[in-house]
């Protein structure tokens, strides 16, 4: 279980990232529950935390932005104590064109989301988690850095990247205890696929060899697992949560 320690999820007032924080709030985690623009579906998700029973506390900041970084981590400090676990999910936009069709601009606010934020974030952690010999890192990457799909090269660079990333630190932070790992979800609808064609949606399941596609509730579990005590010797790993898509 959680005994308390200090856990962010970034980009949690919906989707997998509310989903996740919920989960944690319910394993006895103290949850920061991040946002950018809706409070009120923060305030929602920390609600419900605390009708459980859990701790919880929403924190606003863009967290592409080192400033806000910086001060977001202050006001958890203040309230709870130094972050423990950081789980990296906010994400953007996500458009779907053909390659003539992007800009280089379209790649950096990929980059911003999943290769600058989690940087900037480590850099801000990783003095007091050597201190304190204890931390966990969980990057919500996606199957498309196993399983690439036409059209979203931007996405699909940054997620690689991301996946770089967490397989590169836990190497280097390993000696101070330091685990970080990635989980990959599959194409899970959430409030941000409330526009998408359903034959678009039907044709993804078709394609899963367990016959459905995956619901928040199963990547929160992942999340739940390794950022549970019980995992403390694994890192550098990466979980497809996809109904064994990814092989």
């Amino acid at each position: 279980m959680g005994n308390g320690r200090v856990v962010l999820v970034t980009g949690a007032s919906r989707g997998l990232g509310a989903a996740i924080a919920r989960r944690l709030g319910r394993d006895g985690f103290r949850v920061a529950v991040n946002y950018w623009s809706n409070q009120g579906m923060a305030g929602n998700v920390v609600e419900k935390i605390a009708g459980a029973g859990g701790a919880a506390k929403a924190f606003k900041a863009d967290v592409t932005k080192p400033g806000e970084i910086k001060a977001l981590l202050a006001d958890i400090a203040s309230a709870w104590g130094e972050v423990e676990i950081l789980v990296n999910n906010a994400t953007g936009p996500q458009p779907e064109k053909p390659i003539e069709g992007y800009e280089w601009k379209d790649f950096e606010d990929q980059i911003d989301f999943f290769v600058k934020s989690p940087f900037l974030f480590m850099k801000e952690l990783v003095g007091p988690m050597k201190k304190a010999r204890w931390g966990k890192i969980i990057n919500i990457v996606s199957e498309v850095a196993a399983n690439c799909r036409p059209g979203f090269s931007p996405y699909i660079a940054a997620k690689c990247a991301q996946l770089g990333l967490t397989r590169a630190w836990a190497l280097e932070l390993a000696p101070w205890n330091i685990m970080v790992n990635a989980i990959n979800p599959g194409w899970i609808p959430t409030e941000r696929h409330a526009g998408v064609d359903s034959a678009d949606i039907e044709k993804y399941r078709s394609q899963v060899p367990m016959g459905r596609q995956g619901v928040p509730d199963d990547v929160a579990s992942a999340v739940a697992y390794f950022a549970a005590e019980e995992t403390n010797f694994i890192s550098g790993q990466c979980l497809a949560v996809n109904g064994a898509n990814t092989i």
